[in-house]
């Protein structure tokens, strides 16, 4: 039994192995949030759904002189906010791995408008928390299941509304994200993971995950996959080249603030 699918999937993929049930596992997650493989089956075509989004909101924010808010999906990581923002020319990215407030963000805004720029577009994942440190999700009352979230970009709105005293839309992408066509990218990585996971069973190789370690494929051991999920580094050179780009992440810093840190990161 291969087993495909994110965390929790291959959670259960790895309860199976020690049962004695063979098989192994695949990444599907469009997340992109395991630790163990640079890129997860769907996390590609969901982030050319959300840049297309972007683009689409690019000409109707431009026209009616509006701030948009785009919420895309990400519980734990950013990944779909940060690429898809970079990519669609997102003005302010906002993601769970950077802390931020809308004062930041009500100051990037202003900032634009002072340069002639009346439309803005923002990007933030449904799992950035707050300013205040809160998720904002759906209440249930079965406290056995893990909490949906949803629901941050309307706040994000309403709040920007409020303090810039002048209209933001926000809208959901939501499930939009799960579907359609895949991109050809997610095609041929799907595809080399079932060969190379067919082949692993056919080695008798059981209790492994498949990842993408470009430019190869090779197993991993299921439990060493979950065991860490895979976050946007803050220092990041995507987000240092957002940053250069002018791109705002709510927190206030800077391009050169930020390239200051990656470099006392790396030592």
């Amino acid at each position: 039994l291969v087993c495909v699918g994110g965390d929790g999937s291959l959670a259960s993929a790895q309860q199976l192995h020690e049962h004695g049930l063979p098989g192994g596992g695949g990444p599907k997650t469009i997340d992109n949030d395991l630790g163990a493989t640079a890129f997860t089956v769907g996390f590609d075509s969901a982030v050319a759904m959300a840049t297309d989004a972007l683009d689409r909101l690019h000409t109707t924010a431009a026209s009616h002189e509006r701030v948009m808010v785009l919420e895309v999906m990400g519980r734990h990581a950013g990944w779909i906010a940060l690429h898809a923002g970079i990519a669609g020319g997102g003005d302010v990215i906002l993601v769970p791995e950077i802390p931020w407030t809308f004062e930041a963000v009500c100051a990037h805004v202003k900032a634009r408008e002072a340069e002639g720029r009346r439309s803005t577009l923002i990007v933030v994942a449904e799992g950035a928390a707050l300013p205040d440190g809160g998720l904002v999700h759906e209440t249930t009352a079965d406290a056995q299941r893990q909490v949906k979230l949803g629901g941050i970009g309307q706040r994000v709105a309403a709040e920007l509304g409020a303090r810039l005293d002048r209209e933001v839309r926000a809208v959901v992408l939501g499930h939009l994200q799960r579907g359609g066509t895949p991109t050809p990218f997610d095609r041929l990585l799907a595809t080399q993971f079932g060969a190379h996971a067919v082949g692993r069973v056919h080695d008798g190789r059981f209790g492994e995950m498949v990842r993408y370690r470009p430019p190869h494929i090779e197993g991993v051991p299921i439990a060493t996959a979950i065991h860490e999920l895979s976050v946007v580094d803050p220092a990041s050179s995507a987000v240092r080249a957002a940053r250069a780009l002018g791109v705002s992440f709510g927190d206030g810093v800077t391009a050169t603030e930020t390239a200051a840190r990656g470099s006392a990161a790396r030592g």
